[in-house]
């Protein structure tokens, strides 16, 4: 059941692209907080926090098949950006290369014969439909604002799970 190395150094690669997506959507928060946006900002923690968990998956998949974990040197995240809508367009392309590299591995999982890899791989896949529609339709909304970000922060209060207004 252990995937051969080819495939076990692709799924620790892919690690270290989740932890890596972990810091880049903190340092958003971050640069959210500072301009004023509180809830966008919190709506990218979460974003962060989700890429931590996916970063553990990879992580408790390699482990559980025989291992050994190689933890990837990751580049800084970057830390401003020219405006709200280039920081989306960021998470944006941030997620559809993520989509790339997922596809990547299911591949190499089924060049390698390795069926458990590829059944492990195809939550992600899901996963990665949900994360590029959610960023595309937050940019489409983004524009759609014409500069007032306070529309946009409503948008983000009213998309979170029990958001919106009291029933």
């Amino acid at each position: 059941m252990t995937p051969d190395d080819a495939v076990r150094r692709g799924l620790c690669t892919q690690m270290g692209r989740e932890f890596s997506a972990h810091f880049q959507y903190l340092a958003m928060s971050a640069w959210l907080e500072d301009q004023g946006l509180p809830e966008m900002a919190g709506f990218f923690a979460r974003q962060a926090a989700e890429e931590h968990g996916h970063a553990m998956k990879f992580f408790r998949y390699v482990i559980d098949t025989g291992g050994p974990v190689e933890i990837p040197a990751m580049d800084a995240p970057v830390a401003a950006f020219a405006s709200v809508e280039a920081q989306v367009e960021a998470a944006l392309a941030q997620e559809q290369q993520v989509t790339r590299w997922i596809d990547e591995l299911v591949h190499l999982a089924r060049e390698h014969q390795d069926v458990a890899t590829e059944a492990f791989l195809q939550w992600f896949v899901t996963e990665q439909v949900e994360e590029v529609a959610t960023m595309n339709e937050l940019l489409q909304v983004v524009r759609h604002a014409g500069g007032s970000l306070l529309l946009v922060e409503d948008y983000v209060v009213r998309r979170q799970p029990g958001g919106g207004p009291a029933a």
